[in-house]
């Protein structure tokens, strides 16, 4: 999955979140940080602490993988937004 912004990994980790059934209070707690931590990065605060982001991502049991831009990989990109409406039925804020 390709991400490009602050609120698209913000919308992964609310995914991921609920999928694990933990409320924002109890990932707050195992990632060691405020349940407005939590909320603001699902938001897609960003500036939101690297490292923090990071232990969020590793609690909710996903990777981060980078690799070089190419112009088949651009060509190639998957619409976040576009999938979580498909999935959800719901529009963007």
């Amino acid at each position: 999955m390709r991400i490009r912004n602050a609120k698209e990994i913000g919308a992964l980790v609310r995914e991921n979140r609920l999928k694990l059934n933990l409320s924002q209070a109890q990932l707050a707690e195992r990632v060691g940080v405020s349940r407005l931590w939590i909320i603001q990065l699902e938001k897609g605060k960003s500036t939101a602490q690297l490292d923090l982001v990071l232990r969020t991502l590793d609690i909710l049991g996903l990777s981060l993988d980078m690799s070089a831009k190419t112009s088949e990989s651009q060509s190639n990109s998957i619409d976040l937004d576009k999938l979580l409406r498909a999935k959800t039925g719901k529009g963007t804020a």
